[in-house]
Protein backbone atom coordinates (compact mmCIF):
# COMPACT_ATOMS: atom_id res chain seq x y z
CA UNK A 1 0.00 0.00 0.00
CA UNK A 2 1.17 3.15 -1.03
CA UNK A 3 0.84 6.23 1.40
CA UNK A 4 -0.04 8.96 -1.93
CA UNK A 5 -3.91 7.29 -2.67
CA UNK A 6 -6.35 7.11 -0.01
CA UNK A 7 -7.82 4.71 -2.48
CA UNK A 8 -5.61 1.71 -1.71
CA UNK A 9 -6.45 1.42 1.81
CA UNK A 10 -10.04 0.64 0.68
CA UNK A 11 -9.58 -1.04 -2.65
CA UNK A 12 -6.64 -3.60 -1.02
CA UNK A 13 -9.65 -4.83 1.55
CA UNK A 14 -11.36 -6.00 -1.50
CA UNK A 15 -11.56 -9.39 -3.32
CA UNK A 16 -8.40 -9.28 -5.14
CA UNK A 17 -9.07 -10.55 -9.28
CA UNK A 18 -4.95 -9.64 -9.38
CA UNK A 19 -4.49 -12.82 -8.19
CA UNK A 20 -6.29 -14.72 -10.78
CA UNK A 21 -3.78 -15.47 -13.50
CA UNK A 22 -5.87 -14.08 -16.63
CA UNK A 23 -4.12 -16.63 -19.02
CA UNK A 24 -6.69 -19.10 -17.13
CA UNK A 25 -10.01 -16.64 -17.28
CA UNK A 26 -9.14 -16.26 -20.84
CA UNK A 27 -9.21 -19.84 -21.56
CA UNK A 28 -12.73 -20.51 -19.23
CA UNK A 29 -13.88 -17.99 -21.83
CA UNK A 30 -13.37 -19.51 -24.82
CA UNK A 31 -14.77 -22.73 -23.11
CA UNK A 32 -17.73 -20.99 -21.91
CA UNK A 33 -18.72 -19.18 -25.28
CA UNK A 34 -18.66 -23.28 -26.67
CA UNK A 35 -21.72 -23.70 -24.00
CA UNK A 36 -22.92 -20.47 -24.98
CA UNK A 37 -22.73 -21.73 -28.60
CA UNK A 38 -24.40 -25.00 -27.64
CA UNK A 39 -26.79 -24.40 -25.25
CA UNK A 40 -27.57 -20.26 -25.14
CA UNK A 41 -25.63 -18.24 -22.92
CA UNK A 42 -26.43 -18.27 -19.14
CA UNK A 43 -29.02 -20.95 -19.49
CA UNK A 44 -27.67 -22.83 -16.28
CA UNK A 45 -28.84 -19.28 -14.34
CA UNK A 46 -32.50 -19.35 -15.56
CA UNK A 47 -33.21 -23.40 -16.49
CA UNK A 48 -30.83 -24.58 -13.33
CA UNK A 49 -28.97 -27.52 -13.52
CA UNK A 50 -28.20 -30.84 -11.70
CA UNK A 51 -25.50 -31.41 -9.86
CA UNK A 52 -24.63 -34.78 -10.72
CA UNK A 53 -24.38 -33.58 -14.69
CA UNK A 54 -21.54 -31.02 -13.79
CA UNK A 55 -19.69 -33.90 -11.21
CA UNK A 56 -20.07 -36.38 -13.84
CA UNK A 57 -18.48 -34.02 -16.58
CA UNK A 58 -15.87 -32.78 -14.26
CA UNK A 59 -14.63 -35.88 -13.56
CA UNK A 60 -14.87 -37.40 -17.29
CA UNK A 61 -12.13 -34.36 -18.36
CA UNK A 62 -10.35 -35.25 -15.61
CA UNK A 63 -9.97 -39.11 -15.84
CA UNK A 64 -9.64 -38.22 -19.65
CA UNK A 65 -5.98 -36.07 -18.13
CA UNK A 66 -5.01 -38.45 -15.58
CA UNK A 67 -5.72 -41.66 -16.71
CA UNK A 68 -6.13 -41.75 -21.06
CA UNK A 69 -2.76 -39.33 -20.68
CA UNK A 70 -5.08 -37.06 -22.57
CA UNK A 71 -4.50 -33.38 -22.88
CA UNK A 72 -6.95 -32.30 -25.21
CA UNK A 73 -10.21 -33.11 -25.42
CA UNK A 74 -10.74 -34.03 -28.90
CA UNK A 75 -14.71 -32.06 -29.05
CA UNK A 76 -13.65 -29.07 -28.09
CA UNK A 77 -9.97 -28.86 -29.08
CA UNK A 78 -9.31 -27.50 -25.60
CA UNK A 79 -7.60 -28.45 -22.41
CA UNK A 80 -9.51 -31.51 -20.67
CA UNK A 81 -8.15 -29.06 -17.33
CA UNK A 82 -9.66 -26.22 -18.62
CA UNK A 83 -13.30 -27.94 -19.60
CA UNK A 84 -13.00 -29.54 -15.56
CA UNK A 85 -12.50 -25.80 -14.29
CA UNK A 86 -15.70 -24.55 -16.74
CA UNK A 87 -17.49 -27.44 -15.59
CA UNK A 88 -17.33 -26.69 -11.99
CA UNK A 89 -17.19 -22.45 -12.61
CA UNK A 90 -21.12 -23.19 -13.94
CA UNK A 91 -21.84 -25.99 -11.11
CA UNK A 92 -20.67 -22.91 -8.55
CA UNK A 93 -22.55 -20.43 -10.40
CA UNK A 94 -26.03 -22.29 -10.42
CA UNK A 95 -25.14 -22.73 -6.50
CA UNK A 96 -25.09 -19.18 -5.90
CA UNK A 97 -27.85 -18.31 -7.50
CA UNK A 98 -29.83 -21.11 -6.00
CA UNK A 99 -30.12 -23.09 -9.62
CA UNK A 100 -28.67 -25.95 -8.61
CA UNK A 101 -31.00 -29.03 -7.70
CA UNK A 102 -28.32 -31.02 -5.02
CA UNK A 103 -28.65 -34.97 -6.67
CA UNK A 104 -25.57 -35.54 -5.03
CA UNK A 105 -25.70 -39.21 -3.21
CA UNK A 106 -26.22 -39.55 0.90
CA UNK A 107 -23.37 -38.82 2.35
CA UNK A 108 -20.67 -41.07 3.74
CA UNK A 109 -18.04 -39.37 5.43
CA UNK A 110 -16.99 -41.74 8.20
CA UNK A 111 -16.38 -44.03 5.03
CA UNK A 112 -13.24 -41.61 3.48
CA UNK A 113 -12.17 -41.02 7.78
CA UNK A 114 -11.31 -44.41 8.04
CA UNK A 115 -9.55 -44.48 4.34
CA UNK A 116 -7.43 -41.97 5.16
CA UNK A 117 -6.26 -43.28 8.42
CA UNK A 118 -5.24 -46.84 6.35
CA UNK A 119 -3.28 -44.68 4.15
CA UNK A 120 -1.41 -43.09 6.95
CA UNK A 121 -1.13 -46.85 8.49
CA UNK A 122 -0.24 -48.33 5.02
CA UNK A 123 2.86 -45.25 4.39
CA UNK A 124 3.69 -45.26 8.08
CA UNK A 125 4.53 -49.28 7.74
CA UNK A 126 6.21 -48.96 4.41
CA UNK A 127 8.58 -45.87 5.15
CA UNK A 128 11.35 -47.14 4.95
CA UNK A 129 10.85 -48.21 1.37
CA UNK A 130 11.99 -46.32 -1.53
CA UNK A 131 10.52 -47.72 -4.45
CA UNK A 132 9.87 -46.03 -7.98
CA UNK A 133 6.91 -44.14 -9.05
CA UNK A 134 6.02 -44.80 -12.43
CA UNK A 135 4.78 -41.29 -14.80
CA UNK A 136 3.40 -41.34 -18.08
CA UNK A 137 6.95 -40.04 -19.11
CA UNK A 138 8.43 -43.81 -18.47
CA UNK A 139 5.64 -45.01 -21.54
CA UNK A 140 7.47 -42.59 -24.47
Amino acid sequence: MKDTNPKDAIGCMKSPMSTVPSCVLAEIGVAMLEGSAKYGRHNYRLAGIRASIYFDATMRHLFAWWDAGEDIDPDSGMSHITKAITSLIVLRDAMINNMCTDDRAPSCPEFYKELNIKSAEILTKYADKNPRHYTIEDKK
